[in-house]
């Protein structure tokens, strides 16, 4: 049975790393073998004897046959033949491999090797024995059992070894990062099972068909087993690491990558998840739209809705009640992208994008309400006198400094911090920008065209008054970027107007 060796998802190594490609490059210049090498590859039809001696190797079999010696002939045959059949495989790139080497081998290597069994194995069943099997029906022409005989004893040693290492990799060791080329392995096998009962006669038929058809179904055990396996590390992931500005988080580019992947193979996952039905309890939309759906969109339900209650959790490490509206937005937003710009759209639909645009707005109001809220206060007319233009006149000019004073500080404070926050998506950065202008600038606007003439002539009125509408618009456009580590240089420490106009 197959073993998961504690599966962290993000001590794997980054999905935008992985190559699953299924183009092969074997064309090794420097190899003796090179043309044999690329006509296998190739799928093209080859030799496996010069056709010049097929003739005299007839004349010999059928001799041999003839003088009563048909049971030498298919042991010396069947052991030629099968030592050749094995050269092919060697050229092709797959070494035989023990479930101990198997389980030793690194990732990375291991990897190498699932893609050459990937194209040994349809290589062999779908060039080198319906060739084989050809040659065989041309040289022991004598006889229909003979070439039965001959054949299966060539190719049957061949075949058998190369399935074990596909039974092999099936009791491995799960991990995430195995998913995808072991579903390679699973599909290239349901690809020539076909195959092999027509190259086999009904008795060799019923041993090579029922082994590759058993190995297929651990194959598709290990598969189900780790998909729930990354399904359940996803609702379980603690890690606690804060990102700079609230971006995106690890975990969250991790598995959107990992899921557009898994969509390539939907008609393989949808029928081996549909081996299980998905318990009551982990129904996570609309009970009929979600009855309806396959197998993996159910699973990739679930496994979204453990991502998005993950990423709400790890907000809750920031301290910034703004922070963790942003980052909620930028993780949101991130995987609405990878829905809409895959083949996930078509399996969740545009009900599940239209819900997270909704989140996304609604994070983006609590943000305006949590970071901007407080400094609006000290843009009312609260304590400064009643709503006539004479009260306003006669405004303490001691209150209208200290709204002034509390409003830069604010402001300063807000600058200082979310020019180091980032929004990595240009068009939620502008939209924020401009939610929040039209947000601050009027209150601002309005409460400096009544105020500031108060202060007019006073000798400190640029200490209170110190931007205009204009200047805090240009300060707004400058949020968002990400400026890493900037509230700590030594010069954010000197007066914020004195610096800006050093910048302007």
């Amino acid at each position: 049975m197959a073993r998961s060796a504690g599966f962290s998802i993000l001590s794997r190594r980054n999905v935008d790393n992985f190559d699953i490609s299924p183009e092969e490059e074997y064309n090794r210049r420097t190899s003796p073998k090179t043309g044999v090498r690329r006509s296998i590859v190739d799928g093209r039809k080859i030799d496996l004897v010069h056709p010049e001696s097929v003739l005299d190797l007839k004349d010999i079999a059928d001799r041999m046959f003839w003088a009563g010696y048909a049971k030498e002939l298919c042991q010396v045959y069947s052991s030629v033949r099968h030592d050749i059949l094995n050269e092919c495989i060697s050229v092709l790139g797959f070494e035989r491999m023990s479930i101990e080497e198997v389980q030793r081998t690194e990732w990375k290597a291991l990897d190498e090797k699932m893609k050459k069994w990937i194209l040994a194995i349809q290589v062999l069943v779908r060039v080198l024995l319906p060739e084989e099997k050809s040659l065989c029906e041309k040289i022991c022409a004598a006889s229909k059992v003979l070439q039965e005989e001959c054949f299966t004893r060539a190719a049957k040693g061949c075949i058998l070894q190369i399935l074990s290492f596909g039974d092999a990799i099936s009791i491995s060791l799960r991990s995430a990062e195995k998913l995808f080329r072991t579903l390679d392995m699973y599909e290239a096998l349901v690809r020539i099972i076909p195959d092999l009962r027509t190259l086999f006669s009904a008795d060799a038929n019923d041993r090579v068909c029922i082994e590759a058809e058993a190995i297929l179904k651990r194959l598709g055990n290990s598969i189900r087993g780790t998909f729930t396996e990354f399904i359940n590390a996803v609702q379980r992931d603690s890690s606690r690491k804060l990102l700079q500005g609230g971006d995106v988080h690890p975990l969250t580019r991790y598995v959107m990558n990992y899921v557009k992947l898994l969509v390539d193979y939907n008609v393989s996952l949808d029928l081996l998840l549909g081996v299980e039905e998905l318990p009551e309890q982990d129904m996570v939309g609309d009970d009929q739209l979600e009855r309806e759906m396959g197998p993996l969109a159910q699973r990739l339900l679930l496994l979204l809705s453990f991502l998005e209650s993950n990423v709400e959790q790890k907000s809750k490490n920031y301290e910034d009640g703004g922070l963790q509206c942003m980052f909620l937005m930028n993780n949101i937003l991130y995987i609405i992208h990878k829905v809409k710009d895959s083949e996930l759209l078509g399996v969740l639909g545009d009900h599940w994008v239209r819900k997270r645009r909704g989140q996304v707005k609604q994070y983006a109001t609590n943000y305006l309400r949590a970071s901007w809220t407080k400094i609006l206060s000290n843009l009312k007319d609260d304590g400064l006198g009643g709503s006539s233009v004479a009260n306003f006149q006669s405004a303490s000019k001691v209150a209208i400094k200290e709204k002034f004073k509390n409003f830069n500080l604010g402001f300063e404070e807000i600058y200082r911090n979310q020019t180091t926050w980032k929004v990595s998506d240009p068009q939620l950065r502008e939209e924020l920008r401009i939610s929040i202008l039209e947000k601050v600038i009027p209150a601002y606007r309005a409460f400096f065209g009544r105020f500031n003439s108060q202060l007019d002539g006073n000798r400190n009125a640029a200490k209170y008054v110190k931007y205009t509408p204009e200047e805090l618009e240009n300060y707004v456009s400058e949020l968002f970027e990400g400026l890493p580590g900037l509230s700590n240089h030594p010069w954010r420490k000197l007066s914020f107007h004195h610096t800006l106009s050093l910048k302007i």
